[in-house]
């Protein structure tokens, strides 16, 4: 099959060449650094939850956030994107931050922090959608960009949303009533 699509998602000598690969490696590395609070939060979540059923639901989660962050790096070396080493150490350090918060108990887990913290790996999931979307509109012309894998990630990005948001209920209703 002849394939019309041209190799790079800028043509070469194009005015706006630099500028759109500027902004593009801009957007991954937010959204890099995005994964890399989500895998951290979704890791330490699956290892401090108390309810084991929960625990195990949620390392399936961090598996698949984990496996996101690794596709999205090779992405990004497979369009020459560099890693901003800088956002993902902010990344890094903004999670840790993270688990310092006043949760309304100082001595114990609190379950609003579980509640919270599923709330913030549903947010995760969101942006890893709207970076697989925007990805997947760019591999109609970019031939390193694989749009069947795109598809696949889309697909279990929004299947993961819906097991979240299942988690996040029922943690509102354990939360609030209990």
């Amino acid at each position: 099959m002849n394939d019309q699509r041209p190799s790079g998602i800028f043509r070469p000598g194009s005015a706006g060449q630099s500028g759109g690969q500027a902004l593009l490696g801009i957007y991954l590395n937010d959204h890099l650094a995005a994964a890399t609070v989500t895998a951290g939060r979704s890791r330490y979540l699956a290892s401090s939850c108390r309810d084991p059923d929960l625990a195990e639901a949620v390392a399936a989660v961090a598996a698949q956030i984990a496996e996101d962050r690794r596709t999205l790096l090779a992405i990004m070396r497979r369009l020459n994107v560099p890693v901003r080493r800088y956002k993902v150490y902010a990344g890094r350090l903004g999670e840790r931050a993270g688990r310092l918060k006043a949760n309304g108990s100082l001595l114990r887990r609190s379950p609003l922090s579980t509640l919270l913290e599923l709330e913030l790996l549903q947010l995760g999931t969101l942006s890893a959608i709207s970076t697989w979307e925007m990805l997947r509109t760019l591999a109609d012309r970019d031939r390193r960009l694989d749009p069947h894998r795109l598809d696949g990630l889309l697909d279990r990005s929004r299947e993961r949303l819906r097991t979240l948001d299942d988690l996040r209920r029922r943690q509102a209703g354990r939360t609030f009533t209990g």
